[in-house]
């Protein structure tokens, strides 16, 4: 029996053995599939398993990555423009119309700043924020270009966009782009993209590793499955729903006692089509399901905007044993480009370690401040080895949903 805390450090040589095999795996994978403007995931390592548990495809959060990473970035934005987008020389960058949010518009900035870097010129404005000059960053004013529709999709100052990058996650649906190409594609909007699927395309690649290294994969990813079609409404679906519920559980406590984790298995349920971790709950049993507070389910069924949630993903809790003074925390990876490119960590004093750390109470913890932690450069150690596997298998994972919508 491993102890539940050094499994991840029982099983790193076979890690560190196969590094250029994996390598070697990766590209081949990678050059099956299209290759992800940009994206950013959500890792938890609880030392018996290590998993991305969110994935996103249009991530705000830039400016929480530190400038010598942001440099490391040009290089790779500039590689994509190039491939994908050769003659574009006008990008309008679609932001959210978060105009109160000034963290968000200090994360458009350095966005902004990025595709500059890389050659071409940047406006950012929509037509949702048509009436808006300018909006509060962090660090100064955001000035936005006026954006109006035309026969031919939008224009940003009279212009005609060659490209339009969207760092809106698309709840209310497509933007009037016309004929103009949008990345990422705008089928990776909510309006559409279901967490779920993202989990279901990953897990073959999940599996293939797990092989290769001759681990379980369950030690790569999380158990989950969907319920569908507003079942928590219907009493007699959410009966059936409660006892998936205690069968997953009763199975997670089995795989506990088979590893000696003296630890009690819990439940996320989330929106299945969501971000911004709004409609997240934490259960450990059928009965609080079927027993929810009208406060709980109002939590779960709020959508952003107000948009309706019909499904919802139930999700293996992964805690994280990462530790910053007093803060848990999780490791935040940001990509371009498809290649794991930079760190950052979301650090609570106010949560659990089983807890969702995306509240107003957190913090983004750069790497260099962790080196003066002994907590914090143990998470570091970690970052070049597990995490970074999990965030390249995500990262396959969000590669292979664009391949989907192209076929």
């Amino acid at each position: 029996m491993f102890d539940k805390s050094n499994l991840l450090n029982e099983l790193r040589p076979r890690l560190e053995e196969n590094r250029e095999m994996l390598a070697e795996w990766f590209e081949q994978k990678r050059a099956q599939y299209p290759s992800p403007l940009y994206g950013s995931v959500d890792i938890r390592d609880s030392g018996w398993k290590v998993a991305a548990v969110d994935i996103n495809a249009f991530p705000a959060g830039f400016n929480n990555i530190e400038e010598d990473d942001l440099q490391r970035l040009v290089g790779p934005i500039r590689h994509w423009l190039d491939n994908e987008y050769p003659g574009s020389q006008l990008v309008l960058l679609w932001p959210e119309s978060n105009t109160r949010n000034p963290g968000y518009a200090e994360n458009i900035l350095v966005i902004k700043r990025l595709i500059q870097s890389a050659g071409r010129e940047c406006r950012v404005g929509s037509v949702e924020l048509a009436d808006f000059a300018e909006i509060e960053a962090l660090s100064g004013h955001l000035s936005l270009s006026p954006v109006t529709r035309c026969p031919d999709g939008v224009l940003v100052n009279g212009q005609r966009p060659d490209l339009i990058i969207t760092n809106n996650d698309l709840t209310n649906g497509k933007i009037p782009s016309g004929k103009i190409p949008v990345a990422p594609p705008q089928g990776l909007g909510w309006f559409q993209r279901r967490k779920s699927n993202h989990f279901r395309v990953v897990q073959p690649f999940i599996d293939e590793v797990a092989k290769l290294l001759e681990i379980d994969p369950w030690v790569l990813g999380t158990h989950w499955f969907v319920s569908e079609d507003k079942c928590l409404e219907q009493e007699i679906c959410r009966k059936t729903l409660a006892k998936e519920v205690d069968d997953c559980l009763d199975m997670l406590r089995e795989k506990y006692r088979s590893l000696g984790i003296d630890s009690k298995p819990k439940l996320f349920v989330k929106n299945d089509s969501g971000t911004y971790g709004l409609g997240i709950i934490e259960i450990s049993s059928g009965d609080e399901l079927l027993n929810l507070s009208k406060r709980k389910m109002n939590k779960l069924t709020y959508g952003k905007g107000g948009a309706e949630v019909i499904d919802f993903l139930i999700q293996e809790g992964v805690p994280t044993r990462l530790k910053w003074r007093d803060y848990v925390i999780e490791p935040c990876m940001y990509s371009v480009g498809g290649d794991v490119d930079a760190w950052f960590y979301r650090a609570n004093n106010k949560k659990g370690t089983l807890a969702n750390l995306n509240t107003p109470s957190t913090r983004f913890i750069a790497p260099s401040k962790l080196e003066m932690d002994e907590g914090g450069k143990e998470a570091l150690q970690h970052a070049s080895g597990w995490h970074t596997l999990v965030a390249e298998l995500a990262l396959l994972g969000l590669s292979a949903e664009y391949a989907e919508l192209e076929n």
